[in-house]
């Protein structure tokens, strides 16, 4: 009885370990594309607006790009957490950099802490937020000189960028699902739809040739 129960849990636990470490080489194609194409529109912007300092292309867009190009499952990864968190989190910091601009052993702590609650009370919680917050009140004097433009851009805008790239590239395969819940799936149905059918075609003409 022991052993037979050790024997399943030991096939269990194989089967597991080996569909974790799958290697879709189709779907990491598709990560890899929106990542690229992703931080690259930004990165354009970055370096057709402004070459002095990188006031548009920031490390937290790095972070969610890996959360919404290869976890797209994960619910932090959805279109609401993205957009809410970077959001929210760049206010709290830009607000707490303009109430005490000197003293960073406070802000620093306070805008990471802040942002996490607030993101939570909203349930807009995306780990990159918290680095947005942080690049707020840590970041250069450009930066800093934004004041609440930094909320608009960079981060709404690249946000929005990378919102754009996923709601397309994470919709090219059956595999593929972006959102994953049915609320938002309908919200984003403009871009969602029209892809899968150009998609279906592409692989019926496949088939036919």
């Amino acid at each position: 009885m022991v052993k037979s129960k050790i024997r399943r849990g030991y096939r269990i636990a194989r089967y597991i370990v080996y569909k974790e470490t799958l290697v879709d080489s189709v779907e990491n194609f598709w990560s890899f594309a929106g990542a690229f194409l992703g931080v690259g529109l930004i990165a354009f912007l970055q370096s057709t607006l402004s070459e002095s300092d990188n006031l548009f292309l920031i490390g937290s867009f790095g972070a969610s790009a890996v959360l919404i190009f290869g976890a797209i499952q994960s619910p932090l990864a959805q279109p609401r957490n993205l957009v809410g968190g970077h959001v929210i989190s760049a206010l709290l910091g830009v607000s707490i950099c303009q109430l005490f601009p000197t003293i960073i052993w406070l802000t620093a702590p306070l805008a990471v802490g802040l942002s996490i609650i607030s993101m939570q009370i909203t349930k807009t919680l995306h780990p990159p937020g918290g680095a947005t917050a942080l690049i707020a009140v840590i970041g250069s004097e450009k930066i800093k000189d934004l004041g609440y433009w930094f909320v608009l851009t960079p981060v709404a805008s690249g946000v929005c960028i990378l919102l754009a790239v996923a709601l397309v590239f994470n919709n090219l395969t059956p595999n593929r699902r972006y959102p994953t819940g049915r609320r938002f799936s309908k919200t984003f149905k403009w871009v969602i739809i029209p892809t899968q059918k150009i998609m279906k075609r592409m692989r019926v003409k496949r088939q036919v040739v």
